[in-house]
């Protein structure tokens, strides 16, 4: 049985104990994929909106959700944006697509 774990997604905020942090959408994919692929556990994604800089590499973390749609992998998300929009956005979807 694999690990299970928690995914940190922020370009500034430090990454809370028992998170593996990432700080963009490319990478953020990439180590869900590595997770699933050796058996693990998604046990929570927490989502910024806005990645800064980092949106360079796969947009801002709402497009974390357009991946998980698409692929119907519907895994437990908390928002942590400060952006209330970005906010707003991001509910929309999950209240819209999530189970």
């Amino acid at each position: 049985m694999g690990r299970k774990v928690k995914i940190w997604v922020d370009d500034v905020r430090p990454i809370p104990s028992g998170y593996e942090g990432t700080k963009s959408v490319n990478e953020t994919i990439e180590l869900i994929e590595k997770i699933e692929a050796e058996g693990g556990e998604i046990e929570l994604l927490d989502l910024d909106h806005d990645l800064g800089d980092y949106a360079q590499f796969g947009g801002d973390a709402i497009k974390i959700l357009d991946y998980l749609a698409e692929r119907e992998t519907f895994y437990p998300i908390a928002i942590h944006t400060a952006n209330p929009v970005g906010r707003a956005n991001m509910e929309r979807m999950i209240h819209r697509y999530w189970p």
